[in-house]
């Protein structure tokens, strides 16, 4: 585990509001009796190894950055029951509607966290995770607030330090200025490697993909999903 310098929530947040309308009846109780249960307890040491954290046996791990109203997340987590994944959402909607369905699914294979991203991967040992996704992401279109991007070099260092060599980093976006600016952080950055070799490689989503409710909203607005995939080298 390592500390480098966190962004403070007044300040610099990666994300915005924390709270929307009120919760249905079944979320606000999936939300009060799961979320306990499965928070990673970030004031204990990460457990080694960390597929301990699940109580089913493990053999890939996967953490998923701002995982929306979940429908990728749990898709991923019930077509590979083996792999164990970590779900970050700050928002408590959203949160509260992915332990709906969670609850609903069965699914024993996911852990939660509900605040910043950086305080898991900080948290994490070194070289433990498999993949990593960050699908949709704010774009923080407005360039005073670009420091708010969750792509940054500081960022990317933490991604290369948690992640195994040969592991990945799936990026998703339809705003081409974020696209520009990942593809331009990860050439400057020596431990990350674009996969690409075809414009087919960007302009298809991965294999498996069930789609989200952002990707929908983007074709619906004439936007042009971009679904970028990097190797952690060395």
């Amino acid at each position: 585990m390592t500390s480098p310098a966190r962004r403070s929530r007044a300040t610099e947040a990666f994300y915005g509001r924390r709270r929307g309308k009120s919760m249905k009846a079944p979320q606000a109780a999936a939300l009060s009796s799961l979320l306990p249960e499965l928070k990673l307890d970030l004031s204990s040491p990460s457990p080694v190894p960390l597929a301990g954290l699940w109580p089913v046996p493990v053999h890939e791990i996967r953490l998923e950055i701002g995982f929306g109203g979940g429908e990728h997340l749990l898709h991923r987590a019930g077509e590979a029951p083996q792999t164990g994944f970590i779900g970050v959402e700050p928002f408590v909607n959203s949160m509260a509607k992915m332990l709906g369905q969670l609850e609903l699914a069965g699914l024993r294979n996911i852990r939660v966290h509900d605040d910043d991203a950086t305080q898991v991967l900080d948290w994490l040992p070194d070289a433990c995770l498999d993949r990593i996704d960050l699908l949709y992401p704010d774009p923080w279109p407005k360039k005073k607030h670009w420091k708010r991007r969750f792509v940054s070099r500081i960022n990317l260092d933490r991604f290369a330090r948690v992640l195994k060599p040969g592991g990945r980093f799936g990026f998703a976006s339809d705003i081409d200025t974020y696209v520009n600016w990942t593809l331009a952080h990860i050439a400057a950055h020596p431990d990350f490697e674009w996969t690409a070799k075809t414009a087919r490689d960007w302009r298809q989503p991965w294999a498996g993909w069930p789609g989200t409710r952002y990707e929908a909203k983007a074709i619906r607005e004439g936007r042009t999903p971009c679904y970028l995939e990097f190797e952690r080298t060395g």
